[in-house]
């Protein structure tokens, strides 16, 4: 494990981590092989056309209602492609992987005394296979799927309503994430502290974050030792 730089993150101000699950704790190499290409190669044989047509015509819709409840929706898109989508991603999970140094840096933050909190937009279905294939949920104090709440984590409101069933004090809390959008949401809401991912998917190169604290693995933030 590399040194912890102690100076990225003051953790004597934080009680709360609020923590990001697909790209933060997961790999989003899961994600993305599933909607860019195993959902279009389904697609394609279901309606008996070629993957680059399934491509091209499911790409637009994607990110038409990109970072909207919808969008994270699975029952969303099993209507609309007419496709089960919580099947199909059942039957890729092997690809569900852990990012490095993820449950050492959840022990670490339980031995600190830090509450760690998971919220995603993830759908409900989509979330019980990742606990089913990973031990995140043993590691956690609490899960909080937007879909609970109605609003995605890019809304400013959802902020508000994750305040009234986690009581979380925003000047003594990080929010870990790798969607730069949401970040900004948190930011906006008065969440002091906030560090992006800047390697959500292990087969990606690095994103650029402008504006946010962003590091590659967790090691970079803590020290096992």
């Amino acid at each position: 494990m590399k040194n912890a730089n102690k100076n990225l993150i003051n953790w004597d101000q934080i009680n709360t981590v609020l923590l990001d699950m697909d790209g933060t704790l997961l790999d989003l190499h899961f994600d993305n092989y599933f909607w860019l290409h195993y959902v279009p190669e389904c697609y394609a044989k279901k309606n008996n056309i070629s993957f680059g047509e399934a491509h091209q015509y499911l790409i637009p819709k994607f990110k038409a209602i990109e970072g909207t409840m919808n969008w994270y929706c699975v029952d969303y898109w099993t209507k609309e492609l007419d496709l089960d989508i919580a099947i199909l991603k059942d039957q890729i999970s092997h690809l569900i992987q852990l990012r490095p140094d993820v449950l050492e840096f959840l022990d670490w933050l339980k031995i600190q005394g830090k509450k760690r909190i998971l919220v995603t937009n993830a759908h409900q279905k989509s979330l019980d296979i990742k606990l089913k294939k990973t031990p995140l949920g043993s590691y956690l104090d609490q899960i909080i799927s937007a879909h609970e709440l109605g609003l995605p984590k890019e809304e400013s409101e959802f902020w508000t309503k994750l305040h009234s069933i986690t009581h979380y004090d925003p000047s003594s809390t990080l929010f870990i994430d790798d969607n730069a959008q949401v970040l900004q949401s948190a930011k906006d809401y008065g969440i002091k502290h906030l560090l992006a991912i800047s390697k959500p998917d292990s087969k990606q190169p690095q994103k650029i974050f402008n504006g946010f604290l962003a590091i590659d693995h967790f090691s970079e933030v803590f020290n096992s030792e």
